[in-house]
């Protein structure tokens, strides 16, 4: 299968893209987070913080200030126990127990890791490993790394001036044993939550951050020991006390001059699977989508938005919603057969959408102002039970703060057929928003590199969503168990080459019935 045909099939016929006879074998089933043996390793303190506002004014980072930020992006928060659908036959019923992070992922297995370089006091500069599992770092190189880092960039960040660079990565097998070659499209909307939960926290503590989409990808895996066939950097992250401006590009350099810089590292780490099976497409397609020189970096320009006919509603005005994210982290949750349908005010609305596009004005090196919502991915939604409202399928326009009506009426029922899972009674949820994109996944502007910019934008994005949901007492429940084409002909998507990415209904809820362990009392 040629990798334009996967990239279509992954989002219009999956079916054509895994085995039929692909099963899982739980049992030999890997962690869920990574595990380094024989290393140097920093312990944090379990004391964390229950409440982070916004800080007004930059805190200069220690240890601990580290250690509470990756707790909040990606530590170990909770741990569940649930009873599976009672088998009436047998009168039995599985318990399935799992542990939980603030952030979400496909189905609970978190394919990304955290890798960061450090230059904070009382701690050695170089890169670490967060030990998920110990909540701790393990060092995997000791040094100043800057230069390297810089040209690994493309010499686009001053990374002598940030305290910090952290990086994003994969760990293809984490998730591809379970959903086979549907776990790529999986790893990039995952990634991008995590940067999204990142950049949050970050700015909690009163640090800056831009995400880098485009590096040297071999040179980066080289630093951090990565065999990318196992596993990639996706995203690189500094944090500064002081805003990342742009930096001017000097000459080019390839992956293959600055790997020859430094002496190749490899490490022991432990997964627990016993039979790693191959994940060819996947590394074929990531391989396809490395770049080798920081020639190859380049800007977008960002596109106008052709303009939607119908009945524009304009939505009342609102502020930027002020919350504490702890509490918003703890609040987030993901409803399967728990949403209640309620009224739900345009306030309300008008408040989650508002606050989701203003957030997500963000500093990458892809524009060459801070992104804005619509850029690269826009927001739509088919609406029902909204005060003031008629029911339909509408695109929100963040420019006017407006709803634009496309297609009206009630469309719970064609969103039911659509899903593949019966897991989510939409006839319950009064917002089912979508996520869309180009249908060509930015292939033409960045290669095969777009279609995972693209799936971590959308991620970014949904992640924005679920905690504004949060902040204001809702429920949010992301899905791409849902007929893409179905929804790109409610929205009339077709005209402007779009596409719809994710499907994440939003709503209010009862908690199920479930045993929860929080890890932070």
């Amino acid at each position: 299968m040629n990798l334009k045909t996967f990239l279509h099939n992954l989002h219009f016929d999956i079916n054509k893209i895994s085995p039929p006879d692909w099963e899982v074998d739980w049992e030999d089933a890997p962690l869920t987070y990574k595990l380094y043996r024989g290393l140097p390793s920093v312990p944090f303190s379990l004391e964390v913080p229950l409440a982070l506002e916004e800080q007004k004014t930059p805190v200069n980072p220690v240890f601990h200030h580290i250690g509470d930020l990756l707790w909040y992006v990606f530590g170990l928060t909770e741990m569940c126990q649930s009873v599976s659908s009672l088998d009436s036959a047998e009168q039995t019923a599985d318990l399935i127990q799992s542990y939980r992070r603030f952030v979400p992922s496909g189905g609970g297995l978190y394919p990304n890791e955290l890798y960061i370089y450090l230059k904070i006091k009382d701690l050695p500069e170089g890169v670490y490993h967060y030990d998920v599992a110990h909540h701790r770092l393990v060092l995997l190189r000791k040094g100043n790394f800057d230069s390297y880092i810089s040209k690994a960039l493309g010499s686009r960040c001053d990374v002598t001036a940030c305290f910090g660079t952290v990086f994003v990565s994969t760990l293809f097998w984490k998730n591809f044993f379970k959903y086979n070659n549907f776990a790529y499209r999986l790893q990039g909307l995952d990634a991008g939550v995590v940067i999204e939960q990142l950049r949050e926290a970050a700015n909690r503590f009163g640090f800056s951050s831009k995400v880098y989409f485009q590096f040297l990808d071999r040179a980066l895996n080289h630093l951090l020991g990565l065999p990318e066939q196992e596993e990639s950097v996706y995203a690189v992250i500094p944090l500064s006390l002081n805003p990342i401006n742009r930096f001017t590009k000097e000459k080019d350099i390839t992956s293959k001059e600055l790997c020859m810089q430094l002496k190749e590292k490899t490490f022991d780490h432990y997964v627990r699977s016993q039979r790693v099976k191959e994940h060819t497409l996947l590394t074929k397609i990531n391989e396809a989508s490395m770049l080798e020189t920081s020639s190859s970096f380049q800007e977008i320009t960002a596109q106008e938005r052709s303009s939607v006919e119908g009945q524009v509603i304009t939505l009342p005005q609102t502020e930027r919603l002020s919350y504490d994210f702890a509490s918003a982290c703890r609040k987030r949750y993901s409803p399967n057969m728990d949403f209640v349908l309620e009224k739900v005010s345009q306030s309300q609305l008008a408040l989650l959408l508002h606050e989701a596009a203003a957030s997500f004005t963000y500093q990458n090196d892809l524009d060459k102002s801070p992104a804005k919502l619509g850029s690269r991915v826009s927001l739509y939604g088919c609406f029902y039970n909204v005060s003031g409202i008629p029911d339909g399928a509408y695109y929100y326009d963040s420019t006017n703060h407006a709803l634009c009506q496309i297609n009206p009426g009630d469309h719970r029922h064609s969103l039911q057929y659509g899903m593949s899972l019966d897991n989510v009674n939409l006839f319950q949820v009064p917002l089912c928003l979508h996520i869309a994109g180009d249908k060509d996944h930015l292939i033409n502007e960045l290669g095969y590199r777009g279609y995972r910019i693209q799936q971590m934008e959308a991620g970014m994005l949904v992640q924005r969503l679920l905690l504004t949901a949060a902040a204001i007492g809702m429920g949010g429940h992301p899905i791409l168990g849902f007929d893409a084409g179905m929804c790109d002909e409610i929205y009339k998507l077709d005209k402007q080459e779009k596409t719809t990415l994710i499907q994440i209904p939003i709503g209010p809820y009862r908690p199920r019935p479930w045993l929860r362990g929080s890890l932070f009392h």
